[in-house]
């Protein structure tokens, strides 16, 4: 009796359900889990894939049979049990590297810090609550509490008198700050939900700005004069930046755009000599193509990126130029960025600005850039669009924007009193009436590293409250509408840049761990969970594919309000911390690929000597060997422990066991969640592990 024909479609499927598991075609996974007699099924399959499909099996579509499901559960069962098997070993490795950590790693805070010393005094509180609930709960106390007039032993009557003075003196107080807190929660949740509507309601109708002209690429061919094109600066400010000052001056020397209509200035802050000599090195080159693209160096460095920025502006050729382009130096505009942003200027005398949205090239690198990408994309895609589209204002966000040059002026240029340089020349210039558009994409870099992370958070919350005492005055005595003043103080100021960070750390840091020790005062489950959930659910849908990182994200924003509120309190009473300005470190990680991809859409027959060759020159390879060679070994960076956030850790862990005895369900998981989420970041567990 003759062997049945192969069955051709159930190999197809199966070879596609295998290559869905294991990511491979022609070879099975590694995995000594797997028998020697599935070892022979798996080597057939890999055979039989190479075998060509006939044409009835690819015509025919037919459902699966009893046979085809049972193998596909099979599959999935086995790819969960790998899963499952490789906890225990994923669990044991966290645990060393927490222990090495421990033992090894340098530690970030300083242990005379205000707040930390605050932090520590109230953990040490908590363990002393903790310890006396215990002993109530093993007394019986916990579930018939004693009353001072029965009670016999001194230890009864002391616990009793803890009891009134609790209920009397202590919950009053932690229940009406737990209620201004709530009622702040409330209103900022409302605002999210207004700018959510707000960017539903751009997306259905379509509402974007439109430019007077365009600027197509066979222009000047097709007999549109060169003069046509505006007068362009394009600004470079960098400070220390090796790993990233080739694809950024890369991708700036390739923008379309006329040569004899623009001028490139590298402005390099470096200290380091070495990395001033391949910046410029790197300039060189680019000059002998044919680029005008000019180096310059501050001897006298103050005022960071605004002093950077303001001595650039004082040449005396920067008059002949109408507009001024700015890119940071992990920031890539691709070629087409000039002739999409400065079109907008035409007919527009009042537009001082045009802000292009960030694009992240490393937004999956890991759980940090994942979640960073969470909160930019809320950012850019609600609240600057939103602002631009109905209001015509939003904060610089210093980086890929092109100004009117004639706005800067007006507005009184570049100032060294804030760290956040980008924000103040936005107020001002709203304050003297002009318009800002929000468009576009720009790729750019996230820090990969907590360490980075948080310097980077500091100098963006502490620097808008500098600000907000600097110009709250200003703003009272400007001629702009009472519409915007509110908006500008209100919203702008108090409520995303105050109140978000202040509530956040108050309300779930301190009052609801107050709130276990202190039962009589109580958080409802609602603003413990429900709203929180609710919100972060807002917050996603920009960035729809971080959907299953919803938890994470939560979690890991309310530990970052221990660093936020903490600038916002440097930045409101000039604290010292509040000047700190720190360059974000970047790894350079959209070097090669992402510039050639934009070279080959670069449709000028001379781009071969304007274009793009590999991230290292052979002038800048060569001075890169030599500088190597010569360079001075430094300190072996390591990961780093962060006490704030592990004080903060024990507490709200402290605080979980507490309402454990009294059987707080959502308050426990809550608070357990949390406390763990604080011991990982303060472990340096999230983001890059460099050691």
């Amino acid at each position: 009796m003759s062997p049945p024909p192969p069955n051709y479609e159930f190999q197809e499927w199966w070879n596609k359900e295998r290559e869905k598991v294991y990511g491979l075609l022609a070879s099975p996974p590694d995995d000594p889990s797997i028998t020697s007699s599935s070892s022979a099924d798996a080597a057939w399959a890999a055979v039989e894939v190479r075998t060509p499909t006939t044409p009835v099996a690819a015509g025919k579509s037919r459902g699966r049979s009893p046979r085809q499901l049972s193998w596909l559960l099979l599959l999935r069962l086995h790819h969960s049990a790998a899963l499952l098997a490789s906890l225990p070993v994923r669990l044991l490795a966290l645990l060393l590297t927490a222990a090495r950590r421990i033992s090894s790693a340098p530690v970030s805070s300083s242990p005379d810090s205000r707040l930390y010393r605050a932090i520590r005094a109230f953990l040490v509180l908590a363990v002393l609550l903790l310890l006396v609930e215990l002993l109530a709960y093993f007394k019986g106390w916990h579930f018939s509490p004693p009353s001072y007039a029965s009670s016999a032993e001194a230890l009864e009557r002391l616990y009793a008198n803890w009891l009134h003075i609790r209920a009397q003196y202590l919950a009053p107080p932690v229940q009406a700050m737990a209620n201004v807190c709530i009622v702040l929660f409330l209103i900022q949740s409302v605002d999210r939900v207004v700018l959510m509507l707000g960017c539903i309601y751009i997306r259905l109708r379509g509402l974007k700005p439109g430019a007077a002209v365009e600027y197509n690429d066979g222009d000047v061919e097709g007999g549109r004069a060169v003069e046509n094109y505006p007068m362009v600066l394009v600004q470079i400010p960098m400070c220390n930046e090796r790993e990233v000052y080739q694809q950024s001056i890369a991708a700036v020397c390739i923008l379309d755009w006329p040569k004899e209509r623009m001028l490139i200035q590298v402005l390099d802050d470096s200290d380091d000599m070495d990395v001033q000599l391949l910046i410029k090195a790197e300039v060189q080159k680019w000059q002998q193509k044919g680029v005008r693209i000019l180096y310059r160096h501050r001897l006298i460095r103050t005022g960071y990126k605004a002093g950077n920025l303001n001595s650039a502006m004082s040449c005396d050729y920067a008059k002949d130029y109408e507009f001024v382009a700015i890119f940071d130096a992990d920031f890539q505009p691709t070629p087409d960025f000039l002739k999409k942003t400065i079109p907008h200027f035409k007919g527009n005398d009042d537009l001082a600005l045009v802000q292009a949205r960030w694009a992240f090239v490393n937004k999956d690198e890991n759980l940090l850039t994942r979640l960073q990408n969470i909160n930019l994309s809320f950012h850019f895609e609600v609240e600057q669009q939103v602002n631009g589209c109905f209001i015509n204002f939003f904060g610089f966000n210093g980086t890929a924007g092109v100004w009117r040059i004639k706005a800067l002026e007006e507005s009184g240029g570049w100032l060294e009193r804030t760290t956040v340089e980008d924000m103040d020349i936005a107020v001002r210039a709203h304050l003297c009436g002009w318009k800002f558009i929000f468009l576009n994409d720009c790729l750019c870099e996230l820090p990969e590293s907590y360490e980075a992370y948080k310097k980077q958070q500091h100098r963006w919350h502490s620097g808008p409250m500098q600000l907000f005492r600097l110009c709250f005055i200003d703003i009272l005595h400007s001629k702009v509408s009472l519409l915007k003043k509110a908006n500008l103080i209100f919203l702008f100021f108090l409520l995303r840049k105050l109140i978000l960070p202040f509530y956040s750390f108050t309300l779930f840091c301190i009052i609801l761990p107050l709130t276990m020790f202190l039962p009589e005062a109580q958080l409802p489950a609602w603003v413990v969970c429900y709203v929180p959930g609710i919100m972060s659910l807002v917050n996603i849908l920009p960035a729809p594919r971080s959907f299953p990182f919803i938890v994470p994200y939560l979690l890991f924003e309310n530990t970052m309000s221990v660093t936020k509120f903490n600038a916002m309190i440097s930045g409101l009473f000039k604290f010292g911390s509040s000047y700190e300005w720190i360059v974000t470190k970047k790894l350079g990680r959209s070097s090669e690929a992402d510039l050639v991809s934009f070279a080959k859409k670069d449709p000028d027959p001379q781009a071969e000597g304007r274009g793009l060759h590999r991230a290292s020159s052979e002038s800048g390879l060569s001075e890169l060997n030599k500088l190597e060679t010569t360079k001075k070994h430094g300190k072996i960076k390591r990961n780093r422990l962060y006490r704030k956030e592990l004080a903060l850790a024990f507490i709200l862990l402290t605080a979980s066991a507490r309402s454990l005895l009294s059987a707080q369900g959502i308050h426990f998981y809550f608070l357990l969640f949390q406390g763990v989420t604080f011991l990982v970041v303060g472990l340096d567990l999230i983001g890059e592990q460099v050691s």
